[in-house]
């Protein structure tokens, strides 16, 4: 038997194989190596330690495991601070990378399910959130006047909901500036908000192949090329459009407008794409998928360490926020290994209060209100209560 954290760690024991010469990353190490380091915010995060001196403490009571993971003893806080000031963030962005690989690998070798849609076309959903931070702690990163942050981008894949590109920014950069930096695969739907509209880059990506699927802007001025029969409700309007203030009317700067009638809301939607031949509905249908990026960037904020840091310069919160982004990963790829329908709250409250209990991780994972096996010579008799005298 095994404590929790040695299997679900192992599973990212590439870690240890990294080129550290690259990162530099074990430059004035101090006996402290990376993957310490790594281990103990890993613990930081899926044990929701809010401050240093709490990691090393809940590692020291736990030090005799410890060695199963190959760390000799549980790091000091004045340990753990030097590393997270000097020891470069850009090593675990390199983990991320490579642990992201494992599960797009599960997601592909059919774990995850049926795909929601019958098309082939991969669908990624692009989005920004703004991590808030106090700017009398962290002046580095000033946001507004008397506010700081930074800003974490994602381009989730909706095959097992999984990030396909992270990058975190000063809160200043806009969504758009890192978009346009990105490349995507010839027949790729990228969806977003209305934070990403540039209509001369929606130009681009249709010249790339690219299709996308977006909100319209409330005061755009387009006019009609053709009135398309609307197929029944709740579509409203199919049109398809051209800006006068982008081009003069051709189909490359063709779009398609499609109005729907939200139910719920009571009130119509209007979406904009560069797909002329799908559904109306399933135009609908796609922008709403978009709302597993927004459900992702919560269940990071909710489950995880990202709200509040354990150190205030900019190297130790980029790798707080690289590591929670590891440690979403690592749950990604237990609910993808597992037969039991754990959703992402309770898997990692319950991982919580397991992390050092020997047990075996992937039968807890399948059953895990089944009573453990009995170890041999422990008895099931309740040992006396002595209070002393």
């Amino acid at each position: 038997m095994r404590n929790f954290l040695l299997p679900l760690l192992s599973k990212l024991a590439f870690v240890q194989k990294i080129d550290k010469k690259e990162h530099r990353a074990e430059y004035h190490a101090r006996g402290f190596t990376s993957w310490g380091q790594f281990v103990a915010m890993v613990f930081c995060q899926l044990g929701r330690a809010h401050s240093l001196r709490e990691i090393g403490g809940g590692l020291a009571s736990c030090e005799g495991k410890l060695k199963n993971l190959g760390i000799p003893q549980a790091p000091r806080r004045s340990t753990l601070a030097y590393a997270k000031e000097h020891r470069p963030w850009e090593l675990f962005r390199t983990v991320f990378g490579q642990l992201l690989e494992k599960c797009h690998a599960l997601v592909a070798g059919g774990a995850g399910g049926k795909k929601k849609f019958r098309f082939k076309n991969k669908l990624l959903s692009l989005d920004g959130s703004v991590v808030d931070l106090c700017l009398s702690m962290y002046d580095w990163a000033q946001f507004r006047r008397t506010k700081g942050a930074v800003k974490l981008h994602l381009l989730l894949d909706q095959d097992g909901y999984l990030p396909s590109f992270a990058v975190i920014t000063a809160g200043k950069t806009s969504e758009l500036r890192v978009a346009r930096q990105l490349s995507f695969e010839r027949g790729t739907i990228v969806v977003m908000d209305r934070g990403y509209i540039d209509y001369q880059w929606f130009v681009d990506l249709n010249r790339q192949g690219v299709y996308l699927v977006t909100r319209r802007k409330e005061n755009a001025v387009y006019q009609v090329v053709e009135e398309r029969e609307p197929k029944g409700p709740p579509v409203l309007r199919d049109q398809v459009i051209y800006f006068p203030s982008l081009a003069e009317p051709s189909e490359e700067y063709y779009f398609r407008r499609v109005e729907v009638w939200d139910e719920q809301k009571q009130e119509s939607i209007v979406f904009l794409t560069n797909r002329m031949k799908w559904a109306a509905r399933t135009i609908a249908a796609i922008y709403k998928d978009r709302w597993q990026v927004e459900l992702f960037f919560k269940a990071l904020q909710q489950n995880l360490k990202i709200k509040t840091f354990v150190g205030t310069s900019a190297n130790a919160v980029r790798t707080q926020i690289w590591t929670a982004l590891i440690a979403m990963l690592v749950l990604r790829y237990l609910q993808l290994r597992s037969s039991f329908g754990w959703s992402l709250s309770n898997l990692v409250a319950l991982l919580r209060q397991q992390l050092f209990v020997y047990g075996d991780l992937y039968q807890w994972l399948n059953e895990p209100f089944e009573a453990p096996p009995a170890l041999a010579g422990v008895h099931d008799a309740q040992l006396p209560l002595d209070l002393g005298g």
